[in-house]
C-alpha cells in the first residue's frame, strides 16, 4: 500500500483555487481539485470553521474521521465574511485565483459584495464555480437544498430501497457528491474555454440536476411509454440473471450474467448448459420475463459453493461478479493493494491513515494526496503574509478584531 508524498506533480498544479461554502455538496469539487495538484485555499469562519470538522465518526480528541478526507490536500485560513473588511480581504484573495468555488445558498455572497460582476472586474479569468440545490434561478433557487432533497426530487430516492418499503436513502451523501463532481467537470470545460478566450464564466452546477443526470432513460420512459421505474430491491426490472446470491459460508456474491453469451457461460458453469437453450432462458427478454424464477434457481445453485470457490469459478468462466465489500474486505483485497485504490498518509494527532486514493488514474501526471484536512487558520500566515503581502503586525491587528 502506497504512502502519500509531498510532491506536487498534478495536472493542475499551476491552478489556484479559493473555496468558500461548508459540507460537502462544495468541497467535495475542491477535494477532487486538490486531488490533482490545484492549491486549494478553503476559507472558513474565524473560530468556527466548516462543520465537517465534526461530521463523521469520531475517534480521540472529539475529532471527526471525515474531515481528513473530504479536506485532504487543502490549505485553511479563517477570514470573517460578514465583515466588509473581511469581504475586501476575500476580494483581493479571488483576485489572484483561477477559481472561486462556493456552495451558498444563492444571494449570498451578493450579499457579501463577492458577487461574480464585481469580483470579474478585477478578474476577468476568473471562473466562478456555484454549487446549490436548485441551481442559480428559478422559482425553487432560494430554497435551502441539502443533497437528500436534490436526491429525492432528482428521482434517485423514489427507484431506491425494497418496494415493500419507503423510499431508501443510500448510504453515502451520492447528491452532494454528484453536484461537486459535475461542478468540478464544469470548472475543468470552463478552463478550456478560458485558454482560448481569456475569459471566465460562471459554473452552475445544481444538486437535483446532476442526481436527474444520472436517471438514465426514466423521464423518456415515461413520457413515450408512460412507464414509471419503481422500487426493485436488488434486481433491475427486466434485467436477468443479475442479482446478490447466497453462499455455502454465509456470503454474498453478485453475479451479472444478463447478456446472452455471458448467460451461456454461467449455464455451463453451473453445470446446466441445456438453460441456455430453454426458450424461458434463451433469450434476454425471455429470462426477464421469468426473472424470479431463474434467481431462485441459480441461488439454489450458488448456495453449494464458498464464496471462495464461486468467486474463482466466475472469474475462470468470464462472468462478470464481485463480492459484497464492506472496508474491511477492501483492505484486505489483493487487487485493490495492487492498484494502489488506497493510500497510507499520516495525520498530526492520528498518526498513519488509510483512505481511498486519487482517481482517476493519469500516466503523465497523476494526481497524490499530499496532506489530510489542515487544522483551522493553519495556512493563515501563508497565504495572507506570501500571497497578500500583509505583515505579521497586521495579521494580528485582525486576529484580534475577529476579522481573520
Amino acid at each position: 500500500m502506497p504512502t502519500t508524498t509531498s510532491a506536487n506533480n498534478g495536472p493542475l498544479s499551476d491552478l489556484r483555487l479559493v473555496e468558500m461554502g461548508t459540507l460537502l455538496a462544495g468541497p467535495f469539487c475542491g477535494q477532487l481539485m486538490g486531488d490533482f495538484g490545484a492549491e486549494v485555499i478553503k476559507v472558513e469562519p474565524p473560530n468556527q470553521g466548516d462543520p465537517m470538522r465534526d461530521w463523521g465518526q469520531e475517534k480521540a480528541h472529539g475529532m471527526s474521521l471525515w474531515w481528513p478526507v473530504v479536506a485532504r490536500n487543502k490549505k485553511s485560513i479563517t477570514l470573517n465574511l460578514r465583515e466588509a473588511e473581511g469581504q475586501a480581504i476575500a476580494r483581493d484573495l479571488v483576485a489572484k485565483a483561477d477559481f472561486l468555488l462556493e456552495n451558498f445558498r444563492p444571494g449570498t455572497l451578493e450579499r457579501w459584495n463577492l458577487d461574480y460582476e464585481r469580483l470579474r472586474d478585477r478578474n476577468e479569468g476568473l471562473i466562478m464555480i456555484r454549487v446549490s440545490g436548485f441551481g442559480q434561478t428559478g422559482p425553487y433557487s432560494k430554497r435551502a437544498g441539502f443533497g437528500a432533497v436534490g436526491e429525492a426530487m432528482g428521482g434517485l430516492r423514489y427507484v431506491c430501497g425494497d418496494p415493500a418499503t419507503p423510499p431508501s436513502r443510500m448510504g453515502i451523501s451520492i447528491g452532494d457528491s454528484l453536484a461537486a463532481t459535475f461542478a468540478c467537470l464544469g470548472g475543468m470545460m470552463a478552463l478550456h474555454h478560458r485558454e482560448r478566450t481569456g475569459q471566465g464564466q460562471v459554473v452552475d452546477s445544481a444538486i437535483y440536476e446532476a442526481v436527474l443526470n444520472m436517471m438514465e432513460s426514466l423521464v423518456t420512459e415515461y413520457d413515450l411509454a408512460g412507464y414509471v421505474r419503481e422500487r426493485q430491491g436488488s434486481i433491475l426490472p427486466n434485467v436477468a440473471p443479475s442479482n446478490i446470491y447466497p453462499t455455502r459460508d454465509g456470503g454474498m456474491i453478485l453475479i451479472a450474467a444478463n447478456q446472452d453469451t455471458v448467460f451461456g457461460r454461467l449455464a455451463v458453469a453451473m453445470g446446466r448448459p441445456e438453460l441456455a437453450e430453454d426458450e424461458r432462458y434463451a433469450t434476454h427478454s425471455a429470462r426477464g420475463a421469468h426473472q424470479a424464477e431463474l434467481d431462485e434457481l441459480i441461488a439454489a445453485w450458488t448456495r453449494t459453493l464458498s464464496g471462495e470457490e464461486l468467486e474463482q469459478l466466475m472469474a475462470d468462466s468470464g462472468i462478470p461478479s464481485g463480492k459484497i465489500y464492506r472496508a474491511q474486505e477492501m483492505l484486505e483485497d489483493e487487487h485493490f493493494r495492487a492498484r494502489e485504490a488506497i493510500v497510507k498518509t499520516l495525520h498530526p494527532v492520528f498518526g498513519e491513515i488509510r483512505m481511498q486514493n486519487v482517481a482517476p488514474k493519469l500516466s503523465a501526471t497523476p494526481g497524490a494526496v499530499r496532506m489530510t484536512g489542515p487544522e483551522l487558520g493553519q495556512h493563515n500566515e501563508e497565504i495572507y503574509g506570501e500571497i497578500l503581502g500583509m505583515s505579521t503586525g497586521h495579521m494580528t491587528e485582525l486576529r484580534d478584531r475577529g476579522i481573520i
